[in-house]
Formats: C-alpha cells, sequence, structure tokens
C-alpha cells in the first residue's frame, strides 16, 4: 500500500500563491502516475493536474498557466504550485498515486481562497 500526506493548504486573497506538499511512503521511483484533484461542496472531484514518473504533466483547462506540477522522486514527493488564485479555486485539494495498478488517496487539504 501507499500512504499519501498532503499539508500546504490554507487561507489566502485572490490573486496569492500556495505550495501543496504531498509526501507518499514509498519511494517516489516505484510510483506510477501522481496528481492532484479537488473537490468543491456539491461538486463531483476533478483532476487538476497530474504527472508520471517521468516527469510529463498536464492539467485541466482551468489552471493552465497559473498551476505547476512537479515530483521529485528522491523525496517521495509531489507538489502542486498554485499561482494567481482564484475564489473558484477553494475546494479540498486530494493527492492520488498510481501503484502497481491501484490508485491511493491522501486525506485532502482544503484550500480557501477569498475575494
Amino acid at each position: 500500500q501507499v500512504q499519501l500526506v498532503e499539508s500546504g493548504g490554507g487561507l489566502v486573497q485572490a490573486g496569492g500563491s500556495l505550495r501543496l506538499s504531498c509526501a507518499a511512503s514509498r519511494s517516489g521511483f516505484s510510483i506510477d502516475g501522481m496528481g492532484w484533484y479537488r473537490q468543491a461542496p456539491g461538486t463531483q472531484r476533478e483532476l487538476v493536474a497530474s504527472i508520471t514518473r517521468e516527469g510529463t504533466s498536464a492539467y485541466a483547462d482551468s489552471v493552465k498557466g497559473r498551476f505547476t506540477i512537479s515530483r521529485d522522486n528522491s523525496k517521495n514527493t509531489v507538489y502542486l504550485q498554485m499561482n494567481s488564485l482564484k475564489p473558484e479555486d477553494t475546494a479540498v485539494y486530494y493527492c492520488k498515486a498510481v501503484w502497481t495498478y491501484r490508485q491511493y488517496w491522501g486525506q485532502g487539504t482544503q484550500v480557501t481562497v477569498s475575494s
């Protein structure tokens, strides 16, 4: 199994920045895809950004140009740098990892952007 622990959420004003971190309990070199998802109240969980073990990334249209996903396999950690935050980015952000064809989720971290 893989345990994932997110950190870095909080309250920020619109236009501000936050950096989320997700630490995995297994070597980053053994984990396949990793990603960040978010879920706002009353909505479905949606993909924000993903990154392969080799570092290829993809983004939701709504965050392109503002968010950057990165991964440090030596530290078993994936990051989400969020800039130019908007109130509509408010949500619980979850980290996901794929290991041996199974998906694992973190407990989530709240991001609140005030207008």
